[in-house]
């Protein structure tokens, strides 16, 4: 397999932590662009980048990049993967992958124009332990899944100019916490056939705490509970009529579970050894992808994720969270 080589778009905390593991996994990054040349300057030197722009433009059009890991705030995502798409480089889009499902569509359009792989970066969804799950329910050791819950909790700030609570850069646990429950969801039980959000609203109209209950094919249920302004066990859960998987703190990172039998037996315990964070699994999936031909990823389908951004379209409309612009 020919290496990809990677471009990182904007320079804050998660595109450290992306390209720390890019770099941990011995994969090629070589560029790195910032609206600030002095943060790009920075950003490649500290992790000896050999390119370093100026601009998203300038790293886009950087014919030593193959494939671009858009870092921005959500609100920036969808214009930034089309630049970069346009410009003939794939994406691995931060995730929410974009702020609304009529910017996920139109992401969507451009990547398949141009066939273009465009993945969004939910990372859990790659890490080993979740592969795991995946094979155990596939396995039918917890025979029919009847309810799935998690929560991610945090208490992050609430101070007004904290992204997280401004509306203008797509503020609110929904889409910044609760969009790794809700994907969650959608991974063991797949689509939902209803949804229903209920919640908190901050004084700057960005949702505080959010709680959803979604309904899926054959009767399942699946709860989450997702808020910026206190702590909570970050555990998740998937419940069978023959056994039950505990997940951990903090289940949506490299972690240990339990499959528990329905008499209490302990069938299987797993534990993560993840060399990093473990956001190197996203990017190894989009380089075998690219490697195979394909331009969808099979483990979170561009479809999927276009879809669950318009059923958070739907949660915010329940929460009455409107962004500027809506």
């Amino acid at each position: 397999m020919t290496a990809l080589r990677w471009g990182i778009l904007a320079t804050g905390g998660i595109a450290h932590a992306f390209t720390s593991d890019l770099r941990t996994a011995g994969l090629s990054v070589s560029a790195v662009g910032s609206r600030r040349p002095e943060a790009s300057e920075a950003f490649a030197a500290q992790f000896d980048i050999p390119h370093a722009h100026g601009s998203y433009e300038e790293l886009v059009a950087d014919p030593d990049v193959d494939i671009v890991y858009i870092a921005t705030p959500h609100p920036m995502h969808a214009d930034n993967a089309v630049l970069a798409l346009e410009a003939g480089k794939h994406v691995l889009i931060e995730k929410p992958f974009t702020l609304t499902g009529a910017e996920a569509e139109r992401v969507r359009e451009v990547a398949r124009s141009r066939g273009l792989l465009a993945m969004e970066a939910m990372w859990t969804r790659y890490l080993p332990h979740m592969v795991r799950i995946r094979e155990i329910i596939a396995a039918g050791t917890l025979g029919e899944i009847r309810t799935v819950f998690a929560d991610h909790t945090q208490r992050i700030s609430s101070d007004p100019g904290h992204r997280l609570n401004a509306l203008e850069l797509g503020g609110g646990s929904l889409l910044d916490l609760g969009i790794y429950p809700v994907s969650f969801a959608w991974d063991v039980l797949g689509a939902p056939v209803t949804v229903t959000a209920r919640g908190r609203l901050g004084d700057t109209g960005a949702d505080a705490e959010v709680a959803t209950i979604f309904t899926h094919e054959g009767g399942a249920v699946s709860t989450s509970i997702s808020t910026s302004r206190a702590v909570g066990p970050n555990t998740a859960h998937v419940l069978g009529t023959d056994a039950r998987i505990d997940i951990d703190r903090v289940w949506y990172t490299p972690t240990s579970f339990r499959v528990v039998a329905a008499d209490g037996t302990v069938i299987e315990e797993y534990q993560s050894e993840v060399e990093g964070r473990g956001m190197q699994y996203q990017a190894l999936a989009a380089e075998r992808l690219l490697a195979e031909g394909k331009t969808d990823s099979d483990l979170l389908p561009l479809d999927e994720s276009v879809a669950i951004m318009h059923d958070l379209d739907e949660l915010r409309a329940q929460l009455g969270v409107r962004y500027p612009g809506e």
